[in-house]
């Protein structure tokens, strides 16, 4: 046996393999105090501990061995794995239309590099055709990777180079757009595309996956064809969010850009629309629209792009006992905006008032919302309102919290003064700010009582 037998391994896990006589990419039988495995002996990173053998059981899956567990090791086989995406010729038609898809670095369709442990995209349309071949009979595709980041690293200067780049393809006369971004914050971008790029003509479409692409649950094709599907076919001309709607994969649903939150940290429909409904349901072959009013396609090449944003503005989430040196810092560190997520109907302690008084006479913009997420900031019922609006704060109505720190960032970017900077954050661009909630608006199912039970046996999650 050679080094590239053991690629990875070292100290105990390798002193196991040469115990039992097996190598890296064998196929075995575990045996430990924990039962019986059958796999596939994968490769380890140069940076992983080693106490644990990594196996690819036949499910697909990859688990860690602890070991110290193991007591035996049968050797079945030999089965070396090419995890290298097939990249074919993406066939092209003059009857498709012509869709661009940018890359922000998530990993809509990748394979795992077993060397190193990362996901490796494939982003090339010939790529992206190896692996999802469906993409083909649904648009002519072509990519352009403007950046490589975990979305946590998207911010302003990310949203203004994809909403010029954006621009640019509208005005080229592209029939949709598809960006391909992490999950993480993507409501954020989404918030931010919708507010920087205006009266666009086409679909806007944001995706991503929740499980990557190695994963035999991974949501990534799936959600792919989905927003390919909507980017080219659906009359819907707004910035949207499009993932899985239940966590089975029946349907994808398409929110709009600025009422949408990731809810869950693993659930492949994490997505949900907050204070309205989805704007439509997707499937493969077909769109069904579930709200009457939505900006619609048109054939012009006409859009508007504001792509500013004022970096100096951050987001405050109140909790009892918060101590008013913490709005003074802010303040001290030169920030102009502060959003505030406030309980109740927009509320915060008594403590802070001076700061926050201190911050508006400074030229702060102070801006309210609440951290319950749905619901509206009403100041007007108690005495803690009032006493906050009459020392600078500005009630936000129904924004989610982090789109009004986005729209704050994107309205300060443009002007220092605070009245048109007032106007721009009160004046509802695409559902940021609803006149109402619908009744279905609000829906959270409470697991455990009987009727919900009987609900869920019969309907899906």
């Amino acid at each position: 046996m050679n080094k590239e037998d053991f690629k990875g391994y070292k100290g105990r896990g390798l002193a196991v393999l040469k115990k039992f006589n097996v190598k890296v990419w064998n196929e075995v039988n575990i045996h430990t105090t924990r039962g019986k495995f059958k796999g596939i002996i994968l490769p380890r990173s140069a940076f992983d501990d080693d106490k644990h053998l990594v196996l690819k059981l036949d499910t697909g899956y990859n688990i860690g061995i602890d070991t110290d567990t193991i007591n035996n090791i049968e050797e079945l086989g030999y089965k070396k794995a090419n995890y290298r995406i097939p990249e074919k010729e993406f066939p092209t038609s003059p009857d498709k239309p012509n869709i661009k898809l940018f890359g922000t670095g998530g990993t809509i369709a990748s394979r795992l590099d077993y060397r190193t442990g990362a996901v490796i995209p494939a982003f090339s349309p010939g790529e992206l055709y190896g692996s999802v071949p469906e993409l083909a009979d649904i648009c002519n595709l072509s990519t352009e990777e403007l950046f490589a980041v975990f979305s946590e690293n998207m911010g302003p200067q990310q949203y203004i180079t994809l909403a010029k780049a954006i621009g640019e393809e509208i005005k080229n006369g592209i029939d949709g757009i598809v960006v391909g971004h992490g999950t993480d914050t993507m409501h954020h971008t989404a918030s931010a595309l919708t507010f920087m790029i205006q009266n666009n003509p086409v679909p806007i479409v944001l995706v991503g996956s929740q499980r990557s692409s190695d994963r035999p649950s991974s949501d990534a094709a799936l959600n792919l064809i989905h927003a390919c599907y909507t980017a080219a076919h659906s009359d819907i001309a707004e910035v949207m969010v499009c993932m899985f709607g239940p966590t089975s994969d029946e349907y994808g649903l398409l929110h709009s850009g600025c009422r949408v939150r990731k809810m869950h940290s693993s659930y492949r429909s994490t997505f949900r629309t907050l204070g309205d409904i989805p704007i439509a349901m997707v499937e493969k072959n077909n769109i069904t629209s579930l709200k009457k009013s939505y900006n619609k396609r048109r054939n012009d090449k006409k859009v508007n792009i504001y792509p500013f944003f004022e970096e100096k503005v951050t987001l405050l989430y109140y909790y009892p006992n918060m101590q008013p040196d913490i709005i003074d810092s802010i303040v001290d560190n030169g920030y102009r905006g502060i959003v505030i997520a406030g309980t109740g109907l927009g509320h915060v302690n008594k403590p802070v008032y001076p700061a926050i008084e201190r911050a508006a006479k400074k030229g702060v913009a102070v801006y309210m919302t609440v951290q319950t997420l749905w619901g509206f900031v009403h100041m007007f019922v108690y005495d803690t309102g009032r006493d906050l609006m009459s020392k600078g704060v500005i009630p936000a109505k129904n924004m989610l919290p982090e789109v009004a720190y986005v729209k704050l960032g994107w309205a300060l970017g443009q002007t220092d003064d605070l009245e048109e900077v007032k106007d721009l954050m009160l004046t509802p661009i695409r559902d940021e700010i609803t006149e109402r909630e619908p009744y279905n608006g609000y829906l959270i199912f409470q697991g455990g009582i009987p009727e919900m039970e009987d609900f869920l046996k019969r309907v899906h999650k």
